[in-house]
């Protein structure tokens, strides 16, 4: 899909996936002339850099986009990736997103009158700018890989397509977030011994009281809070996804099933020295306050509901009886590492300071600090919700309303 050859418009979009086609919804709403910029094909990540059971946290039923809710017949099921990058396909059909593909930027610089954008097929000018870019373009790897035995082989999530894929032998995942359960379970259940390192994270069952956990989230209006009423944001932004799976039974994939499956656990993935492997101590003290953290989020939804009703708990996280700290990564134990630790936004072409020193993005709710550069997909970006695909749509209108605004302006 392509939209009119035009060296200068009032906005660019960079990014087709669905934070830049639902901007683009909201500027072809308010007759705003704009053209999206997607360096490969809509929904591109979703297509290329995922792996193949990958499905969405979230449940169908919130898999709506602007003016598309779902309408598919199972609203509790959980999408795959070939399911989403259908949605997207049609989200940018019904909304007529003018998208440029294979137009990959280069850099942005303020201009004179607003912003030059280059890119591989040149230069498009504008008044406005929205980075749609996403959350999640470069995988996070420590330091510390670089000490890890070269006969070892290492991936990150983004390179992992299926454990058929990966040499026999044991595998090391480091991160215990959403992607990293989810990976470990799967080359567990492939007959390859895994081992998980973990770090702070997110426990939540799948089902609370006999409906989605992500169904209180939202019933019960925490998905709701607004950035400007969180106490520590920078924190809420930084969070590691909850420890969910999207499966047609609803399992719940928390630490506890990962022990019953036969993955070993161990701390912190902290050094590498001489070979060997560090973990951190104290994995009773992570496990007990992820177990605290959940147990006041449960305990949140039984008092919004009201009904008295005497709310689940579920088993604490079991310690194992001697975790090791120390493994010899020599040994033949382990040929293959696994890194999920997380991703990050990459702002390599953006030419306008306003990246701090770690290489986020400074902006108010989708505002960046330079008048007309706006930001969308970013975790917490007005709500809690701003993270998950429905999320999106409050987010654009809150974005392009501010950028109307700004267009209707007189120029400087």
């Amino acid at each position: 899909m392509a939209g009119r050859d035009a060296g200068r418009v009032d906005v660019v979009v960079i990014g087709a996936g669905h934070a830049g086609l639902a901007a683009s919804h909201f500027l072809s709403e308010r007759s705003i002339d704009h053209v999206v910029l997607e360096r490969g094909e809509v929904a591109n990540s979703w297509r290329h850099e995922r792996w193949d059971s990958l499905r969405l946290l979230t449940p169908n039923w919130q898999s709506g986009l602007p003016g598309l809710p779902y309408d598919g017949p199972d609203p509790d099921g959980y999408l795959s990736m070939g399911e989403v990058v259908g949605l997207l396909d049609r989200f940018a059909r019904f909304s007529h997103a003018p998208v440029r593909t294979g137009t990959t930027v280069t850099s942005a610089r303020r201009s004179d009158d607003g912003y030059v954008v280059a890119t591989d097929q040149g230069p498009v000018e504008a008044r406005a700018v929205v980075i749609a870019s996403g959350a999640c373009n470069r995988p996070v790897v420590p330091a510390l890989a670089d000490a890890v035995p070269k006969e070892i082989e290492q991936l990150t999530s983004f390179d992992y397509r299926d454990p058929s894929a990966l040499p026999d032998g044991g595998v090391l995942v480091v991160g215990a977030s959403a992607t990293g359960v989810q990976l470990a379970a799967e080359i567990q259940r492939s007959g390859r011994p895994v081992t998980l390192s973990v770090g702070e994270h997110v426990r939540l069952p799948r089902v609370y009281r006999g409906r989605d956990v992500l169904w209180w989230m939202d019933a019960s209006g925490v998905w709701d809070q607004r950035h400007d009423e969180i106490d520590d944001l920078e924190r809420a932004r930084r969070l590691p996804s909850p420890q969910l799976v999207g499966t047609p039974e609803r399992s719940t994939l928390d630490l506890n099933a990962l022990s019953a499956l036969g993955v070993e656990l161990v701390g912190r993935f902290a050094a590498v020295r001489d070979g060997r492997a560090l973990f951190s101590g104290g994995l009773r003290n992570v496990f007990a306050l992820a177990d605290l953290k959940m147990d006041r989020l449960l305990g949140t939804f039984d008092e919004w509901a009201g009904d008295g009703a005497a709310g689940e708990r579920f088993e604490p996280t079991r310690v194992p009886a001697a975790p090791r700290l120390q493994l010899d990564l020599r040994s033949g134990e382990i040929r293959t590492v696994v890194w999920a630790t997380g991703y990050r936004p990459d702002y390599s072409w953006l030419d306008v300071p306003v990246v701090d020193e770690k290489g986020r993005l400074r902006h108010d709710g989708g505002v960046v600090a330079s008048p007309g550069l706006y930001a969308l997909g970013l975790p917490v970006l007005r709500r809690r919700r701003s993270t998950f695909i429905h999320g999106i749509e409050d987010d654009a209108r809150a974005v392009v309303a501010h950028l109307a605004a700004h267009l209707a302006s007189p120029s400087p």
